[in-house]
């Protein structure tokens, strides 16, 4: 039984050493939103009052506002642009973290949302987007007939 025991540590030595030697090469490649540009976190809620909306606030960190795109398709919102790399002459990095290139990101909302009447504003990295919820969807009654009457009207 001991024998077991220190195979496994030796494996257990031997993942840990591996980590340090190659440190998270290995997660940041195969990470998917390391390839072709880089997806901004987001944070969806919704607001009561006098017109309830959804709210979505967007991590754009070191992005120009003036270079996104917004669009507002039925109860999605797509945000779109580029987060350019550092230039900087005569530099080299020692780490290089901040992803950058295209994004696109379309956010699913929760429900019909009034494109019209949308505000977005950009504050401290952090672009704010509210939509308010679209009146079209009220729910109303629905009177059920017969056949039969409805021939007659």
């Amino acid at each position: 039984m001991s024998s077991e025991r220190d195979l496994f540590a030796n494996f257990e030595r031997m993942r840990r050493e591996m980590d340090e030697l190659f440190g998270d090469v290995f997660d940041r490649a195969l990470s998917p939103h390391r390839r072709g540009g880089f997806s901004p976190a987001v944070d969806v809620y919704y607001t009561g009052g006098d017109v309830p909306r959804a709210v979505v606030r967007a991590d754009l960190s070191g992005i120009d506002p003036d270079e996104v795109e917004l669009e507002v398709r039925g109860s999605e919102l797509v945000l779109a642009g580029t987060r350019h790399p550092h230039e900087a002459d005569d530099c080299l990095y020692q780490q290089l973290e901040i992803a950058h290139g295209p994004f696109r990101r379309v956010v699913a909302l929760g429900a019909e949302v009034d494109a019209d009447r949308a505000r977005a504003f950009y504050e401290d990295g952090m672009l704010i987007v509210e939509l308010p919820m679209s009146t079209r969807s009220v729910g109303r009654t629905v009177t059920i007939q017969s056949i039969g009457e409805d021939k007659k009207s």
